[in-house]
């Protein structure tokens, strides 16, 4: 049985909040006899095993390993060590949520993303691997600035966890990003994780649709990770991803190209002469993104790929004024 959108979709993952996160039809094989990591992995591991987790062994190292921010290996590493009842209660919990249905990031309420870890729940898209090589893209062009230039303004549109314009700010010398989100929680969620890792001062948080919360503020860099997820497409997501990830943050409407049409169409009105436009896309609409890009007077428009050799990014420049 998988779990249903609710108060606890973003409760924080404690054992004060125990009860109500897990069903108690079950009886638990944790108990407070697990005294050592080693032990408590066993004890997770089963279970994993008796919800029917593929692969329970290496799904309770993952879980250990995301619980404590650090590689897969410290679950080895640490089996010796004494296990903290925190600990332990962090693992049953992570480990329930697993067993019914809930995606591994929410399961232990986080996820890595460019080597950093970003509190996430339900409110939030997960951020992806793909996502980090659109920080790529935007840092690329940062790099190739000319000397002597303003520090970059950036308005990253549907910050959900705050990924993209955390990474900008930690990895650029960026004098500000706007993050934008049309949802009150997900910028809770932002807000709380650009706090955790000190660049709540260059961060701001604005709510609203699009671009609209800027104003008419003229932008260096405007970057997105729209909904691109075709409606039609919706019932053939995977379960996990359907059931538990905010349907606002991947439904891109009947074509699953609105949400891109409209920041495209923006883009000359929003970027500064010579601004960089950089959006994820699906990859098989890429060609189409390039084409509205180049319909709405960008210059230099362009698909990069993906770490898996997929048209992912749409890469494009305002045109300076009287030299394009």
């Amino acid at each position: 049985m998988r779990g249903e959108p609710g108060a606890e979709a973003h409760l924080p993952l404690t054992p004060s909040h125990f009860s109500r996160l897990t069903s108690t039809s079950h009886a638990s094989p944790l108990t407070s006899h697990a005294r050592t990591v080693g032990q408590a992995l066993r004890e997770t591991r089963e279970l994993l095993q008796a919800g029917g987790v593929p692969d329970a062994a290496r799904e309770s190292s993952e879980l250990y390993a995301c619980l404590k921010g650090r590689p897969t290996s410290a679950a080895w590493l640490d089996r010796d060590e004494p296990c903290a009842e925190e600990l332990r209660a962090a693992l049953e919990e992570a480990a329930r949520r697993r067993a019914m249905g809930w995606p591994q990031a929410y399961a232990v309420g986080r996820a890595n993303f460019r080597g950093i870890w970003l509190a996430v729940d339900r409110r939030v898209l997960i951020p992806r691997p793909e996502t980090e090589g659109l920080v790529d893209v935007v840092l690329a062009w940062m790099r190739q600035r000319p000397a002597g230039r303003p520090r970059a303004v950036v308005a990253d549109v549907g910050t959900g966890s705050g990924a993209v314009a955390i990474a900008l700010a930690l990895e650029s010398d960026a004098e500000r990003i706007v993050a934008i989100d049309r949802s009150p929680g997900a910028l809770e969620v932002a807000r709380d994780n650009a706090a955790r890792h000190g660049v709540a001062g260059r961060v701001e948080l604005r709510q609203g649709d699009l671009v609209a919360p800027l104003g008419g503020e003229r932008v260096d860099v405007l970057v997105s990770n729209p909904p691109y997820v075709a409606t039609a497409d919706w019932e053939r997501l995977e379960p996990g991803v359907r059931d538990f990830e905010p349907r606002e943050a991947l439904d891109g409407g009947p074509d699953g190209l609105a949400p891109t049409r409209e920041l495209v169409r923006a883009a000359m009105g929003t970027l500064k002469p010579g601004g960089l436009l950089a959006l994820e896309v699906d990859a098989p609409r890429a060609d189409r993104g390039a084409a509205l890009a180049a319909q709405a007077g960008l210059a230099e428009c362009a698909m990069l790929e993906d770490l898996f050799g997929r048209p992912r990014y749409l890469r494009a420049r305002r045109p300076a004024d009287g030299c394009d």
